[in-house]
């Protein structure tokens, strides 16, 4: 059996499992607790606001940066820019302007990591735990910045509960899904080469997905090696 995407690449059975593998793997699996502060990573995916807000409503943090300017894949989406659209969105779910903080500037994860500490510290906050919220497939690769950028602070990661059948059809584009999978493996591998995160293992198993899958053409997402 096998998915034809938009632009007619076809998707087995065997690359779906493949595509599973990797999506379990870039899950931390943290059990999300209470938290200083919590950061909520801007992209194209208004999920990461709608988890956000569910986890402030929980009561897990008291305060909430929303990060992220434009990139290619979001400027049309959110002309005003992500953490800007993110913060609407929130508000609109119940979460008190006064809980929120907003940094409009960022356009990669480690200017999410490092622009976000500032806005804190200007708010007179220095947290010693953290909240990264994020697509569910960026969780290990935000972990891995963070881990690097800001090593005194204790990170967990949390994102919305959804599986990779689930993302898929709210996202709406699977063939986006798979490449944006598999760009964000290769930035855990490659990344902490160029000194940007720190080492997360890859398993061999995940990490034979991953060549085929690149080798079948999901590659859209890749960065110059």
């Amino acid at each position: 059996m096998t998915r034809s995407t938009d632009d007619g690449l076809k998707v087995t059975d065997a690359q779906w499992q493949r595509a599973r593998l990797i999506w379990d793997h870039h899950q931390m699996h943290h059990e999300p607790r209470p938290a200083d502060v919590a950061i909520g990573l801007g992209s194209h995916d208004l999920g990461v606001a709608t988890a956000t807000a569910d986890l402030y409503r929980a009561g897990l943090f008291p305060t909430v940066v929303f990060t992220g300017g434009n990139s290619p894949t979001t400027a049309a989406r959110f002309p005003r820019g992500e953490a800007v659209h993110y913060r609407e969105h929130a508000l609109s779910l119940g979460v008190p302007d006064s809980a929120i903080l907003v940094e409009p500037h960022a356009g990669n994860t480690g200017q999410n990591i490092t622009l976000s500490r500032e806005v804190l510290a200007d708010a007179g906050i220095t947290p010693a735990t953290v909240l990264l919220v994020c697509k569910p497939y960026m969780e290990r690769r935000s972990y891995a910045t963070a881990r690097k950028l800001w090593p005194e602070a204790e990170v967990r990661c949390a994102s919305e509960d959804l599986t990779l059948d689930d993302y898929v059809k709210s996202i709406g584009d699977e063939k986006l899904v798979l490449d944006m999978l598999v760009g964000d493996l290769q930035r855990v591998i490659e990344y902490p080469k160029l000194g940007y995160a720190v080492v997360q293992p890859v398993p061999e198993d995940v990490h034979e997905a991953y060549e085929s899958l690149v080798a079948a053409g999901f590659t859209s997402r890749l960065i110059a090696r």
